[in-house]
């Protein structure tokens, strides 16, 4: 078996209903239809719909969108041959393409797109549009977008929300829908498979495989449907990665799924105001939470916990264009000694454990019961902590009792977006202690909040981009684990799939967090080779 690094993007095929339904096994050898392509995977949406949450952090497939990403992160026109932001951060235009068809052979106006927009606002589904004060749609080719206020991250919300065809929108769309990107709709088994068709007409050229076929399935069901032969394309865990497969490459795929401790920030004794306990009397020390960022060999975590399927960590969205490169920093166990011996922290007693004012450096990480990865992440942590006398216990229980418990204890999270809104979700103190999980540790930072807004209110991506990375870390403080460290980033995680030998699956942009639907983004470039 040959292993295959590359960046990330996205993922799915197409097959015949027959290789599931009574064909028995099938030989890995046996020559594969060049048209068509099977994929499994463990995500299933719960509509097709984008202004329910289709398609929001990956291509809808079968819709448009106004921009798209490239395998860089940088934005690349889709329907809009143009935009523009006026100087008060307040208005978009976005003219749009004139030979875009839904596949019903109407054409794609602004109409349909102040439609969807309108739609996905009013639905209140993923993603968040209530900044969208009123659209205009002057003529077939433009649209207006009147903002409440200034927001940079829309431009990262058009590249995600597909356009629904307003003549033919009804209760029943999600399930049956139409639209004008690189597949058309054929049927959807809830909780077996999804089954598309490439679209002849579509105007970014149509793709060169025909026939996707999407199946969903557990990882163990999707290995041993890839040694059976009847899948060309399978996610699967790092726990299975190492077993070769004859006739399959696996295909390591880079991303900003990312693996980490939130830490409480403020002494114990405090209540949320949903009434939580809040506050850790270990870890709101600056210095106990640096020395475990400078501690970790995130390598060695990596390798331990995950087979060496994993890269280091260092911020929420390492590798992101608008991430600061700053923040990376290197293991170093001795100056994580001295912070805590220059501020007060020793073993006194012998035990392994250092204290201060008789309060011991110790503390529980939770973890979901049942997530294998972030308990294994969370343990090789641990152990390595140990070194500087620091001890940590973990303990796997249910999202319900952590999502009362965060506010006092530190958590094993999972983050990583395509939207730099995630940042400000995460960090600015308008989101801190509530029940959402972004900001549990409790950061409420001037310094760091004027940045935040500043990037969301940035008029260009480059004015943003600066203040994100600002946010980070700007010489003196910030969300890095040099400054504040509310955070002590681990691990990202790699994506792995088994890929028949033959299937060029092309270039990723780095997966996101959040399950297997990455792999779909970019099937319209998949190609088998002759």
């Amino acid at each position: 078996m040959k292993i295959k690094k590359i960046s990330t993007l996205i993922l799915a095929a197409f097959m015949m209903l027959s290789i599931f339904t009574g064909c028995g096994k099938k030989d890995v050898n046996t020559p594969r239809d060049k048209e068509s392509v099977v994929i499994a995977i463990t995500t299933e949406s719960t509509t097709l719909d984008p202004t329910q949450g289709w398609g929001h952090g990956a291509m809808p497939l079968i819709q448009s969108t106004l921009l798209k990403y490239n395998s860089d992160m940088t934005f690349a026109y889709d329907l809009a041959t143009e935009y523009k932001i006026d100087d008060t951060g307040l208005i978009y235009t976005f003219k749009l393409r004139e030979d875009a068809y839904f596949t019903d052979g109407e054409k794609v106006t602004s109409s349909d797109v102040a439609f969807t927009y309108m739609t996905a606002k009013d639905s209140g589904s993923s993603v968040d549009l209530t900044f969208i004060e009123s659209i205009e749609t002057p003529n077939d080719t433009t649209v207006i977008f009147n903002m409440s206020k200034p927001t940079s991250v829309f431009l990262n919300t058009v590249a995600s929300v597909g356009i629904v065809p307003e003549h033919a929108y009804s209760d029943s769309y999600g399930s049956n829908p139409i639209g004008s990107g690189p597949w058309k709709f054929v049927q959807w088994n809830v909780q077996e498979q999804l089954m598309l068709t490439a679209n002849e007409n579509y105007y970014g050229g149509a793709p060169a495989i025909k026939n996707v076929t999407i199946v969903f399935m557990s990882e163990d069901a999707a290995f041993a449907a890839v040694k059976s032969g009847q899948v060309d394309v399978a996610l699967t865990a790092a726990t299975l990665a190492k077993t070769e497969i004859e006739g399959y490459h696996l295909e390591v795929v880079s991303t900003v799924d990312n693996r980490g401790f939130t830490l409480p920030l403020t002494p114990a004794g405090g209540t949320t105001p949903d009434g939580y306990p809040m506050g850790n009397d270990v870890t709101c020390n600056l210095e106990i939470r640096q020395a475990i960022a400078y501690c970790i060999d995130r390598d060695m975590v990596a390798e331990a916990a995950v087979n060496g399927f994993a890269t280091p960590c260092y911020s929420e969205n390492d590798g992101m264009p608008w991430n600061n490169p700053e923040v990376a920093i290197e293991t170093d166990v001795e100056y994580a000694k001295k912070l805590l011996a220059d501020n007060g922290w020793a073993d006194t007693d012998g035990d392994g454990i250092v204290e201060k004012n008789g309060v011991k450096a110790e503390f529980t990480v939770l973890y979901p019961s049942g997530d294998s990865v972030r308990q294994a992440v969370a343990m090789a942590a641990a152990q390595q902590v140990k070194e500087i006398g620091i001890s940590i216990t973990v303990e796997g229980t249910s999202w319900d009792d952590i999502s009362k418990r965060m506010f006092s204890n530190a958590v094993m999270m999972g983050w990583g977006a395509a939207n730099p809104y995630e940042s400000y979700s995460l960090y600015h103190s308008g989101g801190a202690l509530k029940d959402d999980y972004y900001n549990p540790e409790g950061l409420m930072d001037e310094t760091v909040d004027g940045y935040l807004e500043k990037a969301m209110s940035a008029t260009t991506v480059e004015e943003a981009y600066n203040y994100w990375k600002l946010a980070q870390w700007d010489g003196e403080t910030g969300t890095s684990m040099e400054g504040i460290c509310p955070w002590v980033w681990i691990v990202n995680v790699n994506h792995l799939y088994y890929v028949r030998d033959g299937l060029d699956i092309g270039v990723h942009a780095l997966h996101t967090h959040g399950g297997s639907m990455p792999i779909l983004s970019n099937i319209h470039e998949w190609t088998w080779s002759e």
